[in-house]
């Protein structure tokens, strides 16, 4: 059901959004708040919220006052984008290289999200990771697998939009995709056409494993949210591993062409 806040845990709510593709299929979409250690908070990608899910979120951070940054996770997540800045002036704004392109009129900050400089201001309560061997921006504005993912230890919550989903196995969709934990379809398609993209992209996903692999909650933008409920004692890690089995054939026939 879209349109409503999931509380993760004390300090993180994921908001479930709206999107329709073909015009009648919604497949989702989200934003994050996250209260920092500070007692301030950080919004992770744009919505524009409205009814009860704007009266939650004002309530929660006294009418916005205390939000102090929105960052923009994904190059192509851009519709809310103004909406988000014109609810909440006074926070910084954040984005990619295309969020900045995009809306050129918009007051960005200088460190944009995929930069090392930007992971570092936040440190202290979040952690960021960019996928590689793979376009972060595509030249081809349909393929939008690549997104900065965010892990939040206190909450042990992982927040990635496009680049993982997550579908449990119901409905419509249940029929014709992938369930559980599983990378965008358009990763064969994002692959960098060069040597060794495979080996990076294998080795991103790895890092992700060690480091992130304790994770106890996946809000994915697309399909559903995979919460620690849900694992039924199949670790993180576990789930990650299994998504990537799943695109192994496709990884090797790339690596074959390019090397």
């Amino acid at each position: 059901m879209p349109n409503h806040v999931l509380q993760i845990s004390d300090n993180f709510w994921n908001i479930r959004g709206s999107f329709k593709v073909l015009g009648f299929l919604d497949v989702g979409t989200q934003a994050s708040l996250v209260r920092r250690k500070s007692g301030a908070f950080i919004l992770l990608d744009s919505y524009t919220l409205r009814d009860d899910v704007r009266r939650q979120v004002m309530d929660l951070t006294g009418n916005g006052e205390a939000i102090e940054a929105i960052i923009n996770l994904h190059p192509f997540h851009t519709v809310h984008c103004e909406q988000m800045h014109r609810d909440f002036p006074r926070a910084r704004l954040y984005g990619t290289r295309r969020h900045h392109e995009r809306f050129p009129g918009l007051p960005w900050e200088s460190q944009r999200t995929e930069d090392s400089e930007l992971h570092a201001l936040f440190s202290e309560d979040l952690q960021f990771s960019v996928p590689r061997g793979v376009d972060f921006i595509s030249s081809n504005e349909n393929l939008h697998f690549s997104s900065v993912l965010a892990y939040h230890p206190a909450s042990s919550t992982i927040h990635v939009d496009d680049t993982l989903m997550y579908l449990e196995p119901s409905g419509l969709l249940g029929l014709i995709m992938t369930k559980g934990v599983s990378f965008h379809p358009t990763l064969a398609r994002v692959l960098e056409k060069r040597p060794g993209a495979v080996d990076d992209f294998r080795a991103w996903v790895s890092e992700i494993i060690a480091g992130w692999g304790d994770a106890r909650n996946l809000c994915a933008a697309h399909m559903r949210v995979l919460t620690a409920d849900k694992l039924a004692g199949q670790p993180m890690s576990m789930r990650l591993e299994q998504a990537l089995r799943r695109v192994s054939a496709r990884l090797d026939a790339h690596k074959k062409k390019y090397g």
